[in-house]
């Protein structure tokens, strides 16, 4: 009885290690799967947070919305000298199928704000983008760049030719200051003789800072810039201040009145490098003429324009439900034909 007794305990506790083996084998494979997905999600920028990424000059803030295995959307934010606040209810609309990064440009918003002047040019913001792109993970992407944030976009294709961009979204760009400014004289040709008349005496002048040429130019930005009138900012824009330093050394005092060191800015000659599916997309009464964007589709081939019919400048944040579809559609046509694309690769290499 003893003996039979002990055989029995024998198989028991052998089937017993045998099935606790089989048990940690599973839970070691779903804890490692699990991990192994944190850190791919952590690596791509696929963890919903905040932070910071050291880029050249300073530390620079970004924020990443949503999660998903769909490729990334980073945008880039206008100004010089402004920030990604007004991106935060589009962002979060088009999280929901994809994640989605917006950071602050060193200098603006909730980034360090370093006092060397000389960091404030074109080169080095095409840098900073390559830098948060590269310590984020993105290696497979879609661009979007919103006025200056355009410049940036399209100057980063043209000048570092990186991989993995899938596609670019141009948003009310500025590509060409002349072609800008030439725009912002036809704009301001339609405000009243009077406002005109205290634009022109001022800057003639150079008494840009008068009260009454403030007065003046925001009429044109109640016009332009934004088209409707009701418009509320992002909470989150009251830490995010602009740095107006910044957009005078680069651009100006004003929108429509370029002094600074974008003065002779032109990507246009080389917009045919933009090879990615590319969309522009801009407001009815954008500051951004749709005429002049409309040539500027005509330099890139395939490349696709929309029309956001009750916005100015700021059709981002003035129609930003709308404006999530239309940007929706088009990137998932584009990770459409990236799949596409790389499955015919895969089959002309098996064969």
């Amino acid at each position: 009885m003893a003996d039979g007794m002990s055989e029995i305990e024998a198989r028991e506790r052998l089937a017993s290690a045998v099935m606790r083996r089989r048990l940690m084998k599973v839970l070691a494979a779903v804890v490692f799967a699990a991990a192994f997905m944190h850190l791919t999600a952590a690596a791509a920028g696929l963890v919903p947070h905040e932070g910071f990424v050291q880029v050249p000059g300073g530390p620079v803030w970004y924020r990443i919305f949503g999660s998903g295995t769909a490729t990334p959307l980073l945008i880039v934010h206008g100004g010089p000298g402004m920030s990604s606040c007004i991106f935060d209810p589009l962002a979060t609309l088009v999280s929901q199928t994809r994640p989605v990064v917006v950071y602050d440009q060193l200098g603006s918003g909730r980034s360090g704000r370093p006092m060397d002047s000389s960091l404030w040019n074109a080169e080095r913001s095409v840098r900073e983008l390559a830098a948060i792109r590269s310590a984020l993970g993105l290696h497979k992407v879609h661009l979007m760049g919103h006025s200056w944030g355009g410049s940036v976009v399209a100057d980063y294709i043209i000048t570092m030719r990186p991989g993995g961009v899938e596609s670019v979204v141009l948003a009310g760009p500025l590509l060409s200051t002349k072609l800008w400014i030439d725009d912002a004289n036809l704009l301001r040709a339609q405000l009243p003789a009077d406002v005109q008349e205290v634009l022109r005496r001022n800057e003639e002048a150079g008494t840009v800072h008068a009260q009454e040429y403030e007065v003046a130019t925001k009429a044109f930005y109640d016009r332009f810039l934004y088209h409707q009138t009701e418009v509320k900012r992002p909470e989150s824009c009251a830490q995010a201040p602009p740095n107006y330093e910044i957009y005078q050394i680069m651009w100006g005092p004003t929108e429509f009145n370029a002094t600074g060191n974008l003065l002779t800015f032109d990507v246009t000659p080389d917009l045919k490098q933009l090879t990615m599916p590319t969309m522009f997309i801009v407001g009815r009464y954008d500051e951004a003429r749709l005429e002049t964007v409309a040539k500027f589709q005509t330099m890139i081939p395939g490349s696709i324009v929309k029309v956001l019919e009750n916005s100015g400048h700021m059709a981002p944040l003035e129609e930003y439900e709308a404006y999530s579809k239309i940007l929706e559609n088009f990137l998932r046509e584009a990770d459409n034909r990236s799949d596409s694309s790389s499955s015919s690769e895969r089959k002309h290499k098996a064969s």
